[in-house]
């Protein structure tokens, strides 16, 4: 009979290790995805070099681009929209421009993380439509 010794590593070395492990997003939700294509629109056209809007959409204006067809065709009422920008300020997607025209107004803006994960969300959506039509289930040319 044979006995083997087994190392036991702390578990500082374990936690460390897992630590790294970067988890997998789970996509956005339909009100998720609206708000930040919506915030998208105000972006600078050299927001891809770092460079973002000072200015941002406050939560009304956010409301009204969600309910537009370009927008998703969301509607989602002040409930759904303010607590869905706690949760992405929480989860570092966008934050407040800190400019205000009157004190109930916040104004909101993408963060980098908020564009990578729109541009990885628009980047799956195009894949599965294309999945669709090389399946048949959606012609081809058609609106993507």
């Amino acid at each position: 009979m044979r006995i083997f010794l087994l190392r036991i590593y702390p578990q500082w070395i374990y936690s460390a290790f897992m630590a790294t492990i970067v988890p997998q997003r789970t996509p956005p939700t339909s009100a998720v995805f609206a708000i930040l294509l919506s915030l998208a629109e105000e972006a600078e056209p050299g927001s891809r070099n770092g460079r973002r809007s000072a200015n941002g959409k406050h939560g009304y204006q956010i409301m009204k681009d969600v309910r537009m067809p370009a927008g998703g065709s969301v509607k989602m009422g002040p409930g759904t929209l303010y607590g869905s920008l706690d949760r992405m300020m929480r989860d570092g997607l966008v934050e407040e421009t800190g400019m205000t025209d009157d004190e109930r107004r916040r104004y909101y803006r993408l963060t980098r993380l908020g564009e990578s994960v729109l541009a990885s969300e628009l980047n799956r959506l195009d894949a599965a439509v294309s999945s669709a039509r090389s399946l048949g289930l959606l012609p081809q040319g058609g609106r993507s």
